[in-house]
C-alpha cells in the first residue's frame, strides 16, 4: 500500500508541475471598490492591496484594468493552491519513504559533518 501511495503521490506532483508550467500572468492581492467620499459614495475608484516581501502595498487601478487584474489575482490564488498542495504531497512522500526504509531495516542517510573527528587525507602532488 505504501509503495502504491508513493507512486500516486509522484504522479500527482507531476500533474501539479505541468499545471504550474501553464500558469500565465499573476498578481497577489485583493481588489476593492473604494470611494473618495464614502458618505456620499462619490468619486469611486478601484484599489489593489497586497503584501510582498513583508511590505504592505496599495495600488490604484484604472477601471479599464479591473477585468485583467481579476484574472491575474485568480491565477495567483491557483498558483498558491498548487504550491501548497505540492508541499503537502512532498511531506507525505518523505514520511512514507522514511517509513518504508525503516520497515526494510535501512537507516536513513545521515549528514556527514566536518570537524575534529573527520579524517584528513593528504595528497602528495610531487612526483619522483
Amino acid at each position: 500500500m505504501t509503495e502504491k501511495r508513493l507512486t500516486q503521490i509522484t504522479q500527482e506532483i507531476q500533474e501539479i508541475k505541468k499545471e504550474l508550467l501553464e500558469i500565465g500572468e499573476m498578481r497577489p492581492g485583493s481588489l476593492s471598490h473604494q470611494y473618495k467620499v464614502p458618505e456620499k459614495k462619490a468619486a469611486p475608484y478601484w484599489q489593489l492591496s497586497y503584501t510582498h516581501k513583508m511590505k504592505s502595498r496599495t495600488d490604484y487601478v484604472r477601471p479599464s484594468e479591473v477585468a485583467d487584474l481579476r484574472r491575474q489575482i485568480a491565477t495567483y490564488k491557483r498558483f498558491k493552491e498548487l504550491v501548497t498542495c505540492w508541499v503537502d504531497l512532498a511531506i507525505e512522500h518523505s514520511k512514507l519513504k522514511s517509513q518504508l526504509m525503516k520497515q526494510a531495516g535501512i537507516d536513513s542517510p545521515r549528514r556527514k559533518t566536518s570537524g575534529a573527528n573527520t579524517p584528513t587525507v593528504l595528497i602528495d602532488l610531487e612526483s619522483d
